[in-house]
C-alpha cells in the first residue's frame, strides 16, 4: 500500500521595497522588507503556529535563497519554535529570472516595451532577453519536489510567480503554454496542499498579481 504523502505549504514572501516602489526585483539583489512586510510575515507565522498547535503539522522550512524570502521565514520559524539555521534554501525555488527587467520600475519597461502583462492570466508575457519561461521554472521546481522527503510536512516559502508554478504542479491549474499555472493570491498568503487539493490556510494582506513577486 502506498503511504500517503505529507502535506507541503507554500507562502508567498512578505512585502518588500521593491513591491512598494514597483520595481521589478528578480534574482540579482537583497530587497529587505517593508514594516508592512514584517507585520505580514508575522501573521503567517501566527496562523502556522495555530494550524500546528491543533493540528501537529509543523513543517520542515524551504526558502529561495532571496533575501526577502530568508527574512519572511526567520520570523514564521520563530512563531514555530524552529531555529532559523534549520532552515534549508534551495535555488530551484528562486523567482522566474527576468533578464533585462532587472531592478528596474514596472512603469519605466512598460514606456519602453509596451505591456508586459498577460491580463487574462495575471502573468508576464515571457521569455524575456537573459530571462526563463515558465517552462524553465516547472523543471527546476518538478527536480526540487522529486528529491523532496514527503514523509514529514514541508512550507516552502517562494515568490509569487514560482509558487503559482509550484502550485500548479502539485493541483494543476490554468494552462499556459504548455504550464500548469495555479491561480493568484495575495502577498503573505498561506495554501495549504494534500494530495492534488489546495486549501487557503491564510490570506495574505498583501498585494497580488506581478508587482508583487
Amino acid at each position: 500500500m502506498q503511504t500517503e504523502k505529507a502535506p507541503i505549504f507554500v507562502a508567498r514572501h512578505a512585502e518588500t521595497v521593491f513591491n512598494r516602489a514597483a520595481r521589478m526585483q528578480g534574482n540579482n539583489s537583497h530587497t529587505p522588507l517593508t514594516r508592512a512586510g514584517f507585520v505580514q510575515a508575522d501573521a503567517m507565522g501566527a496562523a502556522l503556529a495555530d494550524h500546528a498547535a491543533r493540528t501537529g503539522e509543523r513543517p520542515a522550512i524551504w526558502t529561495s535563497p532571496a533575501g526577502r524570502t530568508r527574512q519572511t521565514a526567520s520570523i514564521i520559524a520563530e512563531h514555530l519554535d524552529m531555529s532559523f539555521f534549520d532552515i534549508q534554501a534551495d535555488a530551484r525555488l528562486r523567482e522566474i529570472e527576468v533578464g533585462r527587467w532587472t531592478g528596474r520600475n514596472y512603469a519605466d519597461i512598460v514606456a519602453e516595451e509596451g505591456d508586459i502583462f498577460d491580463r487574462e492570466h495575471r502573468l508576464f508575457r515571457m521569455p524575456v532577453e537573459g530571462g526563463e519561461h515558465y517552462r524553465d521554472v516547472a523543471e527546476r521546481l518538478a527536480e526540487w519536489l522529486a528529491g523532496l522527503d514527503r514523509t514529514t510536512p514541508v512550507l516552502a516559502i517562494s515568490h509569487g510567480m514560482t509558487a503559482r508554478v509550484l502550485r500548479g504542479l502539485l493541483t494543476g491549474g490554468r494552462d499556459y503554454h504548455g504550464v500548469l499555472v495555479a491561480p493568484d493570491v495575495p502577498q503573505g498568503s498561506v495554501v495549504r496542499i494534500t494530495g492534488e487539493t489546495e486549501t487557503l490556510l491564510f490570506t495574505g494582506s498583501g498585494a497580488s498579481g506581478v508587482q508583487a513577486v
